[in-house]
């Protein structure tokens, strides 16, 4: 949902400044050690990967969104385990798949 304030289109979801409110999702993530560094649903399947994931609750590594196989957000739809980030260590990217957004 988007509101108008002073002639200027700002979604519900964020704040004036552009950003996004905290996501306490964060707040339960345990930050788990982190498994093999592949897909284990793609190799399976003989599929490759994009990109890969890690399940900030238990660790779990899995192809992105984008990726042909998406096994993250299956692992999200199988455990309700909220936040994932990027397996690159030089990247602080996390994706909350409750809020559909990055935090």
């Amino acid at each position: 949902m988007t509101l108008k304030i002073d002639g200027m289109e700002v979604s519900a979801r964020g704040s004036l400044n552009g950003q996004a409110p905290r996501c306490e999702h964060l707040d339960i993530a345990p930050g788990a050690e982190q498994g093999s560094p592949q897909c284990a649903g793609c190799l399976v399947l003989g599929l490759s990967w994009t990109r890969l994931l890690v399940c900030l609750t238990c660790g779990w590594v899995a192809c992105s969104d984008d990726s042909p196989g998406g096994h993250a957000r299956e692992h999200y739809r199988e455990t309700d385990h909220p936040v994932v980030g990027a397996l690159e260590p030089e990247t602080t990217w996390r994706w909350c798949y409750v809020h559909e957004r990055i935090v």
